[in-house]
């Protein structure tokens, strides 16, 4: 009978641990998501891009590349021969100041949408279709509190959802509250918005939210326990310094007491 009551009070406690701890619970087998639409990042005011347009005739686009001289030692005819690409800084109302073109709306809108719009703009300067290419430089997300390693990273393919962010910073402590994961999130027209995520949720794959957006913070909240024992620790440091103290005063004391004899 007791053996009957231990068995059943662990499992009692390992469906208890498994419902606190284990991600995307109750999805097995399942398809939770219906659309076939790829996530792709749209452009907010603030962020950086390089933007870069080329043609068969390389003289032919040149005055459409932001270009400037990296000093490099290679010199040829007393110019350096070195060229970097200037980035582009989108301005508060979404703008960027294209050479020959002036001002471009590029926040709101996708890469895709912001070369398809730059090569519709091109076509009265050039006589073959260009290539443009544009990238995001400055797409990072953080990652804060109960996580192995909190850190802010730079996503080089401008696509990352909640769970790969949390894979970069090592996952969740145990400590970690995985059903109250806050994210913040700045949009485009200023507003600072919070949201609370449950990762054990199956659901959290149609979250609006699922997709992070550039400069996102996720910031995971420590459990009762890690709050219990963080209390516990600076308690007993202030007694330890306390006892330390008090040593040192009584070994002063029995010093002066022995001298004065």
């Amino acid at each position: 009978m007791k053996v009957i009551l231990w068995i059943a009070l662990l499992s009692f406690f390992s469906c208890s641990s498994q419902k606190k701890i284990a991600y995307l619970q109750d999805s097995y087998g399942d398809t939770l998501r219906s659309s076939s639409e790829l996530y792709d990042a749209r452009i907010k005011p603030k962020d950086l891009l390089t933007i870069t347009v080329n043609t068969f005739d390389k003289e032919a686009s040149l005055p459409f590349n932001l270009v400037y001289p990296t000093g490099s030692a290679n010199v040829v005819n007393g110019t350096s021969s070195e060229t970097a690409i200037q980035k582009y800084l989108v301005d508060n109302e979404g703008y960027i100041d294209f050479p020959v073109l002036g001002k471009i709306k590029v926040a709101d809108l996708t890469k895709n949408e912001v070369e398809s719009s730059i090569k519709e703009k091109l076509k009265p300067y050039l006589k073959e279709v260009p290539v443009v290419i544009v990238r995001m430089v400055n797409y990072k997300i953080s990652v804060l509190g109960e996580v192995n390693k909190p850190n802010t990273y730079t996503i080089t393919n401008e696509k990352v959802n909640v769970l790969e962010a949390l894979a970069l910073a090592g996952d969740l402590t145990i400590y970690g509250k995985r059903d109250n994961v806050k994210l913040m999130r700045e949009t485009s027209d200023g507003k600072r918005v919070v949201v609370t995520l449950d990762l054990t949720d199956k659901n959290l794959i149609n979250s609006p939210y699922f997709y992070l957006q550039q400069n996102d913070v996720l910031y995971v909240e420590p459990n009762k326990t890690r709050t219990r024992n963080s209390r516990y620790s600076a308690l007993t440091g202030q007694v330890l310094s306390g006892v330390s103290v008090l040593v040192s005063v009584a070994s002063l004391v029995v010093t002066l007491s022995k001298n004065s004899k």
